[in-house]
């Protein structure tokens, strides 16, 4: 069976230490989830590439067809990498700008790995004060290990320790079966994700104003 997994990276240069960390947290995922019997198809999108139909979007309200592709690409998904380089101690302004032209319910229940890169350890607190939080508010189910890479931790074993746990964790609850997943978040119903994308029926201007028109009806 063949899982699907989306990694969202939001650096900002090309080549970027935030790609790197998503390319090293993809493959141990990848790995994980072999090791489990199962393929996993990996689908990266570069937030950088989409920063000027996000600003649209966030600004006419509508989703550009980029926009709605991967918000699709992401509702679809088994499991999810988020990456931010932090940004006056935060998740960057590209990473919210995406974040923000989500569905409510695009990621109830979706196990979701985070990770941050910066200059310096300092920020490393920006997992669980500031991107923790994000994705709770969103009903996903975070996985325990954060991984945060500052400039000097690239090739280090401390590193590489952090990614291969946080992975097989985020590779458990890819291959578990949905509800299993769901059933972290307080018993509640298994809920569909929705992306936002499609529009439900409208109903005719006419019939919005049945009964207000004085004729009793």
């Amino acid at each position: 069976m063949s899982r699907k997994l989306v990694v969202l990276t939001a650096g900002l240069s090309q080549p970027s230490s935030t790609r790197l960390l998503a390319d090293q947290l993809a493959a141990a995922v990848t790995a994980a989830v072999g090791g489990r019997g199962e393929n996993l198809e990996v689908e990266v999108i570069e937030l950088r590439e989409l920063a000027s139909d996000l600003a649209t979007t966030m600004t006419t309200g509508l989703p550009t067809p980029a926009v709605a592709t991967a918000r699709e690409k992401v509702t679809d998904a088994d499991g999810l990498i988020a990456v931010s380089p932090v940004f006056t101690a935060s998740y960057s302004g590209l990473f919210k700008m995406f974040v923000d032209i989500l569905d409510t319910e695009s990621l109830s229940g979706m196990p979701v790995l985070i990770a941050a890169t910066a200059g310096t350890a300092r920020h490393s607190l920006v997992l669980d004060h500031a991107m923790r939080p994000l994705f709770g508010y969103l009903r996903a189910v975070v996985v325990p290990t954060g991984v945060f890479a500052a400039t000097e931790d690239f090739g280090s074993t401390g590193l590489t320790e952090r990614i291969h746990r946080a992975a097989s964790e985020l590779a458990q609850l890819i291959v578990a079966e949905p509800v299993a997943v769901q059933g972290f978040l307080q018993d509640e119903p298994v809920r569909h994700r929705t992306s936002g994308n499609r529009v439900g029926a409208v109903r005719p201007f006419s019939e919005l104003l049945a009964g207000h028109a004085g004729d009793g009806r």
